[in-house]
This record gives structure tokens, sequence and C-alpha cells, in this order.
């Protein structure tokens, strides 16, 4: 089955007064045409792509987008186009660092922003109580509504092809001599179907490769129940054709519950903001209006849960496993038996406006059915609750013993979300062999993101994937390979600590990973990347660079207006009685100065000086935040951030022999430097092992071996 995009793109959906009357007519057209529109693959194999991406999940979604944004012809190959843009797992978007992320995928133009505004039914800004810098914008999802805008935003990507079916292996031939790498991939095979060709790949498989489905003491192939598992010629391509050192990971999901089935009375009610905050920089608004948003419940486990844990453990082979899994977002299970008697958190969120089902955040579980049953009703909230299953998700049927497996395939293939609590293992691949680009290093042309690089959660796979796509669509458009600094985003910190250290279990983004977080902050994603994202990238439309530049001339305006009106501190004091001044402020402080008074707002000094003030008012969280809060602390960093760049603008050349360089290194350096190959100074200096010493050594033999080869080229 093939979609092209519609070239005209008339579907930008740039503004929510425009999109939900063309949403409103564009999805059923959409149902129609999926169904609709129909071709064989071979057809396809015939042409030439750019780009070629395989998955369509959060990653794969956002590095299609992003690829056809900067140019390329791209193909993005998914097992099912109905399953483009599904939530998985939970259905929520953002929180703290993940809203980070959102944020910057949002300035570089991509989609799950938008989709968030348009689905979200519950939003939420976390860590309030701390400064605005860790903020942590969330929102509980429709995976409906989610899913229909993903959907319906790529089929009209101008350039972006959508086919379904599933990638046998990749093409590999001899690498070109004149670029790194030992190999080179060419495009993928379909099955029995002639090659497709292309000049990048983007893999993005999820949890798919080699994907194990666990429920009790039963297993099946798969990546999630009710689509066919990844083929094993892809896997085998990874690590034994072009060698690529990999791992297994785990991750699992809950079961879910009949809402009608739930005591919300023995639960806490956790309304939503009053105000929704938009995910994208385009919004002033979500789509759901603030009064129509729905209410989260907290509720927590009982003594009964972890005895219910410990007496299906030897029935449990899932949770029995050394594979690691995610630490912040662990199994039932794995609480009960790392912190035996507490009480743990249980979230119910609903899964959309008119869903009658409801998500247990916090029980994924592994455990027989009857057994999952009998533990969630241990909860006072859940004591007579029903885990829904559907016809095609018997329970009794989902999970066979490996003889019958075979015969349940069919029935396996027909559910799309089983409602049970399962457990994925799936391989990975050991992210220190790929560059800042998420290009695998030994192999020109190929690309990973999303959980093949051993990282979890949407957010994080979006990230990667729209990085990835960027990157894989310069290549194929003969630019120049590009990187986030850490210093700049914390996509940057995401795609550094993968490549420079590596992974040990599912990685999750937190704002504690970044170092500058005064500056990498929610409300100003669109300034430091958009603009580079516009001038220097190429994925950033036209539209969003006007409208970001018309932002920064604003702000600045703004500000100049703040330092040019001023009081004395006696007349503050009249003016802003409920602001406490300090008695030892300058003769006559600016407005900018009184606005960094924790108890002052913008709304104070405009009612002050209305006429010099007032054009500036939607810009006032910002201005407090921006020019106030954080200003002291950004210029204190700077310096700093100057030093980092300085560290990363040193390229290390990729052919380097560590083992054998002549300057003082230990064995243990050069083994950790010829192992993870880090492409800048700077990424050798957050390396594990790597001393401070040593990057002085390394510093100087670049250094000075870089002018010595620009003396002998003048020569």
């Amino acid at each position: 089955m093939i979609f092209r995009g519609c070239h005209n793109r008339n579907l930008t959906m740039h503004s929510f007064l425009l999109a939900s009357s063309m949403l409103r007519q564009k999805f059923p057209t959409l149902e129609s045409f999926l169904w609709r529109v129909s071709r064989r693959a071979s057809h396809l194999a015939r042409q030439q792509y750019d780009v070629i991406v395989v998955g369509g999940g959060h990653a794969g979604t956002e590095a299609a987008a992003a690829a056809s944004r900067v140019g390329a012809q791209t193909l993005l190959v998914t097992q099912k186009v109905h399953t483009i843009g599904a939530l998985s797992c939970n259905p929520s978007l953002g929180g703290v660092g993940k809203g980070h992320l959102v944020k910057e995928v949002d300035a570089l133009d991509g989609v799950c922003g938008r989709a968030g505004d348009w689905a979200g039914i519950h939003f939420s800004i976390l860590n309030r109580r701390k400064g605005p810098a860790v903020w942590g914008p969330r929102a509980q999802l429709d995976r409906q509504r989610y899913r229909q805008f993903i959907q319906s935003e790529l089929l009209s990507t101008p350039r972006l092809t959508v086919l379904e079916g599933s990638v046998e292996e990749l093409l590999v031939t001899e690498s070109n001599p004149e670029e790194p790498g030992c190999h080179r991939v060419t495009g993928i095979r379909l099955g029995a179907s002639l090659p497709i060709s292309a000049h990048s790949v983007v893999l993005t498989t999820g949890t798919f490769l080699s994907g194990s489905l666990f429920m009790g003491q039963n297993t099946s192939p798969g990546g999630r129940i009710g689509d066919a598992p990844s083929s094993a010629g892809m896997s085998h391509t990874l690590r034994e054709r072009l060698g690529l050192k990999m791992g297994r990971l785990r991750t699992g999901t809950p079961p879910r519950i009949v809402k009608a089935s739930v005591d919300f009375d023995q639960a806490t009610l956790h309304p939503p903001d009053s105000q929704p905050s938009p995910f994208s920089f385009l919004n002033s608004h979500t789509h759901c209006k603030a009064e129509e948003q729905l209410p989260c419940y907290l509720t927590y486990t009982t003594p009964g849960v972890d005895k219910v844990v410990k007496e299906s453990l030897h029935l449990n082979c899932h949770i029995q496993q050394d594979t690691k899994g995610p630490r912040y977002c662990p199994s039932i299970e794995s609480r009960v038996l790392r912190f035996p008697g507490r009480q743990h958190q249980v979230w119910l969120e609903p899964e959309g406006l008119t869903s009658d089902l409801v998500y247990p955040q916090g029980l994924s579980m592994t455990m027989p059915p009857d057994m999952q049953l009998q533990l969630i009703r241990e909860i006072p909230a859940l004591h007579t609750a029903e885990i829904h299953t559907p016809g095609t998700c018997d329970p009794k049927h989902v999970f066979k013993k490996k003889k019958e497996r075979k015969s349940q395939t069919c029935k396996l293939r027909s559910i799309f979300l089983c409602v049970l609590g399962y457990g994925v293992q799936y391989d990975f691949v050991c992210p220190t062999q790929l560059s800042p680009a998420l290009q695998v290093k030994s192999t020109q042309g190929l690309f990973l993101a999303g959980q093949i690089n051993g990282t979890t959660g949407y957010e994080e796979a979006a990230a990667q994937g729209l990085w990835a796509g960027v990157n894989a669509a310069r290549a194929a458009l003969c630019m120049p390979t590009m990187a986030l600094s850490r210093t700049e985003s914390y996509i940057g910190v995401l795609i550094d600590d993968l490549v420079t250290r590596g992974v040990t279990e599912p990685y999750r983004m937190f704002t504690s990973r970044a170092e500058f977080r005064t500056s990498l902050r929610p409300d100003n994603a669109d300034l430091r990347l958009t603009l580079k994202g516009f001038a220097e990238v190429g994925c950033v439309s036209s539209r969003r660079y006007q409208q970001t530049v018309r932002v920064r001339d604003r702000l600045q305006d703004a500000l100049a207006a703040l330092r040019d009106v001023s009081l004395s501190a006696t007349t503050w004091r009249h003016k802003l009685p409920g602001v406490h001044i300090s008695e030892m402020k300058a003769a006559n402080p600016t407005g900018l100065e009184m606005l960094q008074y924790n108890d002052a707002t913008f709304e104070m000094l405009v009612s002050v000086f209305p006429e010099r003030l007032s054009p500036y008012t939607e810009f006032s969280q910002r201005l407090k935040i921006e020019g106030a809060v954080y200003r002291p602390h950004c210029v204190l960093q700077q310096k700093e951030i100057e030093r980092i760049q300085k560290e990363e603008s040193m390229s290390l050349p990729q052919d380097l022999d560590y083992l054998s360089l002549p300057v003082s290194l230990s064995q243990e350096v050069r083994e950790i430097l010829d192992r993870v190959r880090p492409s800048t100074l700077g990424a050798a200096t957050r390396l594990q092992g790597v001393t401070p010493a040593a990057i002085v050594h390394l510093f100087n033999y670049v250094l000075h071996s870089g002018k010595k080869e620009k003396s002998t080229h003048r020569s």
C-alpha cells in the first residue's frame, strides 16, 4: 500500500482556527483513503529515493517529516499504515526533561508538539514549585486524535511517500574509499520483492528488532501485540554483516481498565491546569478547551499488591531474567522487589475524551492474566476493577505454549492493542558506535534513532528521529552532516550522552543531565533553535522562521522599554505596594530591575506605564523569565559555554590510531578512545576514565599535527 504526500501541502495546520475546520474535513477522507489507495510494492521498487525511513513510530515519523522538509525525496516504510503515530504505551506527552525535548522538536518544525496540542485532553506544567528552567510541560492525549493528526500530517507532506510493508534486510555494499567507514548501506529489500535504493537509510525499529513478548511463562515473537515481529534478517545484518555491538533491553505496559469499574471516590483528584499551555510555539491555545479537559486520579498500592507479586514470581519468566529494564518507569514487580513494604503511586489516566478505558500508570506487569486482575483489585480505588478484553484478545489464547503458538499467529496479528499487561525484550545497538549526527561510524549511509539506540520514551525517540532525518537528508543531498551541542539544546545533551557514554539501561531524559539548565529552558527553545534550523540546518519553514524573528525582535524591544522606564524607589513603593522593595535599592530602579523581584509581575509594570509597556503584554511570562529571573545566571554561564564550544569546535580525526599515538597516554585511556572514537575534544572530556592530563596531551597533539599538516600543504 503506497501513499504520497500532497505537493501543495494544503494541510499545514499552523493555526488552530484554520486547522479545526480542515481536520474535520480531512480525517474522514483520510480513513477512506487508507482503504482505497493500494498498489503493489514491486511498482515502487523501480524508484530511487534520497532517504528511506524504516518504522512509523515517534522516531520514524519525525525522521521522515524532517528529511522531507530538508528537501529529500523520502520513503517511510511501516508494517501497518493505520498504526502510524499510535501511542503504544501511555497516552501522554512531555514531562520533566521530556517536555523540553518536545518544545525543541517543535522549534525545529517537528510534528509531535502540534499533535500534542491537537490531541491533548489534560494539560499541566510539572515542577511549578521550582524555577521555570525545570518546568515540565505535559499532556494526557486522546489516542485516536493523536494518531489521526500524525497520519494526516505525514500523508500531506511534500516529497514523502508512505509504503506499507516489512523490511527483510538492508542492502550492503563496499564503502566509498573517500569517506570513513567499512561498509555502505544502499537501500532495503521488502520480502521477495525487488530492492529499493536510497542514499541514506534511517532505522527506527523501536522494540521490534528481534522483539519477544512475555506474559507469565509464555512468550511470542514480536515488538507489540497485534503486529508482526521484525525480520530476523535485520538483526543478522546489523550484528554479523556490519559487525555492530548489540545488547538487549526490556520494557512493558500495564493492563487497561474499564473506567466504569473504577471507584474514583477512593482516589485523589488531580485536575488539569486551568489554562492549558500549548507545546507548539505556533499555537496560542490548545484544541481542547479548558473546561473540556479531563482529570487524572492518584491512588497507591497496598501490602496485598506485594503479596500477589511475590506469589506469582515462579509464574513470571520476564521478571526472572537479567535483561535491563527502565529504571525510571519500572514494572510493579520490579518496584515491589526493589522496595518491599512501600506504597507505590498509581496514576489513573484517561485514554481519550470518549474512551471507556483508564491507563493505570505505574502498574506495568508481566504476570499471568488471572494474577493481573488479582493484583489490581488489591488497590482500594480498583477493588471492583475489570480489565478490558476485546473479543479478539482472549487472554487464554494471546500467549500459547511453544508447541501451540504457531497456530495462533493469525489471531495474534489481528489484535491491534492488547489491554492486558505484557513485557517486551528487544535488541538495541550500542550507541557509542554512532556519530553525533546519529550515523553509524563504520557504515556509510546508515542512521539510527529511537529505542534501537537504547532510549525509552516517545520524546527521546522523536528528538533522535528528527535529527537523524535531518542528517540523513543532508548526507543524501551532498551537504555536510551536523551536530547539536549540549550547550544549546537538550537534544544535544541526549545525543552526546548516547554517543559518548553509551547505555546500560534504557535512557530517559531529565533536566539534571544538562549542565546549562538556566539557558536551556522550555520557554526559549524557539530562540535557541528555530533561527539555526532555518539558516543552517534547513529543516524549518519560512513561516515559522518569520514568526520567531518577530518574537525575537518584540522581546528585544520590550526589554529596551523596561530599561528605559524608571522611577525613584519611593515612587515604586507607592505605585506597587504589594512588592517588597529593598531599602538598599538604587535611587531610580528601572522597570527591568523591578521585574527581578519575585512578587513583581509584568502586568504590574504595565499598570504604571501603560502606553510604554502595554504593546508587549503577550510576552509577559517570557519577559519575567528571560529578562528578570535568569538573565544574571545566563551571563555567568556564558564563559563556561564558550569554553565548551571551543572544545567542541576541535574535531578529532576518525582515523586516529589511539593505540600507537606518540603521546603520553595510559593504556586504559588509549583503549577507551579507540573503542568510543569521540568526534570532538569536548566529547573526549566527557568519557569516563579519560583524565584531564590525557585531554591536554591529546589537545596538543591534534593542534600540532593540524599546524604541521597546514604547513606541508602550503609548501
